[in-house]
């Protein structure tokens, strides 16, 4: 009893402090959960990670400078002598290893931005599920305080029938058994209520406030088969295990580049304590001859990693037809259900009303105003569930389709725009150095507010 009525004190609680306050929409919902979601920012830093990849195969085709300075003293003449090296080096030719080292950096970049919607997607489902999972369990336990209303009073009804001689000791001790169930029902929905709160937190960032009636949700598709079509082109897995065959396409040609030989050039200049000056540029071709099969093992490896990922491929757009189908039963399903449970509310208070008032001729038993009691909250408790199930089951639609986005929402939010970063830095600039690399301090500045 303790645990419960700190319970109700805590959600009181909130709803007083957030009574002169705004209520939150699903709107507000949507871009707290954008704009403070942990990984979302994990991810888009992983993207970043894989843009300088980029900008690494870039620096490969410039040249290298390097200066060692170094003093050596010798015990036989006891002199010190101190030399500077200054060294360099470009790579003139290598037959396509560097353009195809650095597709390959750029196909895995594309193929982490369609991860990435896939995680905003993520996201932004938890946040519905948990926003119109915190006003189900709180019509819940509306209907349970309720029920727990009505149970009191037909108990305090029982014991004033039972003192005047009308009904048994027996039907007291079913209201009050009856009264005992429904508080342990009410405290068990003020723990999911509880519990919902904390998966909204989770989702957005913070508890939730009063919350604002779901609006109408968006539009999904006329059908299913419109449903699986749209997935198959928008679907971020889809896309993304695409963009995996074309990476592992691009790494067998990397493996076949790698048995060709590459073109160097050298400079080097030396200047030695007492004056003593020397310069060397030189020219060097290198390449492989045998390495004991190991760049043959390569191409073979990359060959059964391509036939993997059209594999994948076929897999994922099994995976994402199912999904659709998943969402869009569900959604079927629910929609039933919402119709059902109209028809057996309208059944069960008819039945309710007709059952208290033959008790109270004496045709009927106090158990029996108990069960028809039950079954109406039952029919009440279910269409909650089902609408807030119907509700959920259009964004997972939307979700299997691909276009659970910010961008598809129109959530009116700034979005994070991972071409931005990738342009800043695809040219490999070097910090406070160029006007690209005072643009890359810029961009580094404002990612800071993550």
């Amino acid at each position: 009893m303790r645990a419960a009525k700190f319970a109700i004190a805590v959600i009181a609680a909130t709803l007083i402090s957030s009574a002169g306050a705004r209520a939150e929409t699903l709107g507000d919902a949507l871009v707290q959960a954008y704009n403070q979601s942990g990984l979302l920012h994990q991810n888009r830093a992983l993207l970043r990670a894989a843009d300088e990849d980029v900008a690494a195969t870039v620096a490969l085709l410039r040249p290298v400078i390097g200066y060692v300075v170094g003093a050596n003293y010798s015990s036989i003449t006891r002199t010190t002598t101190a030399n500077v090296d200054l060294t360099a080096s470009l790579l003139l030719y290598d037959f396509g290893r560097s353009r195809l080292r650095k597709d390959v950096a750029k196909e895995n970049v594309l193929a982490l931005r369609e991860a990435l919607i896939g995680v905003e997607q993520q996201v932004l489902l938890g946040a519905v599920v948990a926003y119109t999972s915190v006003q189900r369990d709180g019509a819940i336990v509306g209907l349970r305080d309720n029920n727990v209303r009505l149970i009191t009073q037909e108990l305090r009804a029982a014991k004033d029938r039972f003192d005047v001689g009308e009904i048994t000791r027996t039907d007291v001790a079913i209201a009050e058994a009856r009264l005992a169930s429904a508080r342990s029902l009410r405290a068990a929905a003020q723990g999911n209520l509880a519990r919902s709160r904390e998966s909204y937190r989770a989702a957005t960032g913070a508890y939730p406030g009063a919350l604002a009636p779901r609006p109408t949700p968006p539009a999904t598709a006329s059908s299913l088969q419109s449903a699986r079509s749209m997935a198959r082109s928008r679907h971020p897995d889809v896309l993304q295990a695409q963009r995996s065959v074309t990476l592992a396409e691009l790494n067998i040609a990397l493996a076949m580049a790698g048995m060709k030989p590459s073109l160097r050039a050298d400079a080097r200049a030396s200047l030695v304590e007492g004056g003593n000056e020397t310069q060397s540029v030189g020219v060097t071709l290198s390449g492989p001859i045998y390495q004991g099969g190991g760049l043959a093992s390569s191409a073979r490896k990359a060959a059964a990693m391509r036939d993997a990922s059209k594999a994948g491929l076929h897999l994922t757009r099994l995976g994402v037809d199912q999904e659709v189908g998943n969402a869009w039963a569900s959604l079927v399903v629910a929609e039933a259900a919402v119709q059902a449970t109209d028809q057996q509310i309208r059944a069960a208070r008819v039945a309710f009303r007709g059952v208290r008032e033959e008790a109270s001729l004496g045709a009927r038993t106090t158990l029996d105003v108990l069960n028809a009691e039950q079954e109406l909250l039952d029919a009440e408790a279910n269409k909650v569930s089902a609408e807030s199930d119907r509700y959920v089951a259009v964004y997972r639609v939307l979700s299997s389709m691909g276009l659970l986005t910010a961008n598809h929402l129109k959530l009116g939010v700034a979005t994070y725009d991972p071409v931005a970063y990738y342009n800043t830095v695809k040219s490999a600039p070097a910090f406070n150095v160029s006007p690209q690399g005072e643009k890359l301090d810029r961009v580094l500045k404002s990612l800071g507010k993550f």
